[in-house]
């Protein structure tokens, strides 16, 4: 074999054993049916981290139901629980319908085998835009139904309207949220359409692919959880000018396996003795 098409092979090999690799890891984190003992703590990143005294979010509540239970991903650190119950009840008060909770965290956090990069230590939430005026029952619950809010590029107006709208504000304002992820053309939408008194929110909205039928809340790192590893604050402002039209005038976005097969970041040494 030529020495290029031998390089090739074994380039080839590599790359294709990485996601396996990392399936193994995350495999092993996924298998913990509970949490780990001791105080609650949200340990390193988002996406490398992981979660000690990890707390259950009930699979349903005022204004919410728990999205495909079978995962065991309604888990998170108690800060999260708190917000995502209070949440809940405040668009249940303000006549919002139910609330499908979609991926948390893990008993012990750690790498998820599929759907996340994120959501290992115990601050990440999915909340689905679709919301239904009647509960779902088990079988729809285990396999959803999601309803994209983009078509051709922009704002689906079938499927986007005020409860939607609604949803971002009441939870971009609530006490710990750090920043919410959504399609760039949601963001958009939500820039040309607001008045300036409802606009103070928006900066913590941050534009990204692959969140047309979700939002991706992330809270800030607990007062009790000093090993917690913080993001950079969002830039300042609102974020509607040319942050937003570059990620418009993209060329394309990732695609799914580029999103999903990255190589797993190191963990901190404080997960060893968490990993099960």
């Amino acid at each position: 074999m030529r020495p290029i098409r031998l390089a090739t092979a074994l380039l080839t090999l590599l790359t294709a054993a990485t996601p396996a690799l990392a399936g193994t890891v995350a495999e092993r984190w996924a298998s913990a049916r509970t949490p780990a003992a001791g105080p609650a703590e949200a340990i390193g990143s988002a996406a490398a981290g992981c979660l000690a005294g990890a707390r259950p979010l009930p699979l349903s509540g005022e204004g919410y139901q728990v999205l495909r239970p079978s995962r065991n991903r309604a888990w998170s650190h108690p800060q999260t629980v708190a917000f995502l119950r209070d949440l809940a009840a405040k668009a249940h008060r303000d006549g919002l319908p139910l609330l499908l909770i979609g991926d948390m965290s893990q008993p012990r956090g750690g790498p998820l085998p599929f759907g996340h990069a994120s959501h290992q230590n115990g601050l990440d939430v999915d909340l689905w835009f679709r919301m239904p005026h009647t509960p779902l029952s088990a079988a729809e619950l285990e396999e959803p139904k999601p309803q994209t809010m983009v078509r051709d590029g922009g704002i689906d107006p079938d499927a986007w309207g005020p409860a939607q709208v609604r949803l971002l504000e009441l939870a971009a304002t609530s006490p710990g949220v750090d920043r919410m992820f959504v399609h760039p053309a949601i963001k958009q939408a939500l820039c040309a359409s607001l008045p300036p008194e409802r606009r103070s929110w928006l900066g913590k909205l941050r534009p990204w692919w692959g969140h047309d039928e979700h939002v991706h809340i992330r809270l800030a790192c607990p007062a009790d959880s000093p090993r917690c590893e913080p993001q950079p604050p969002p830039p300042e402002g609102e974020g509607c000018g040319e942050e937003l039209v570059s990620w418009l005038t993209r060329p394309a976005a990732p695609t799914p396996h580029e999103r999903t097969h990255r190589p797993p970041r190191p963990m901190p040494e404080a997960c060893a003795a968490l990993r099960p």
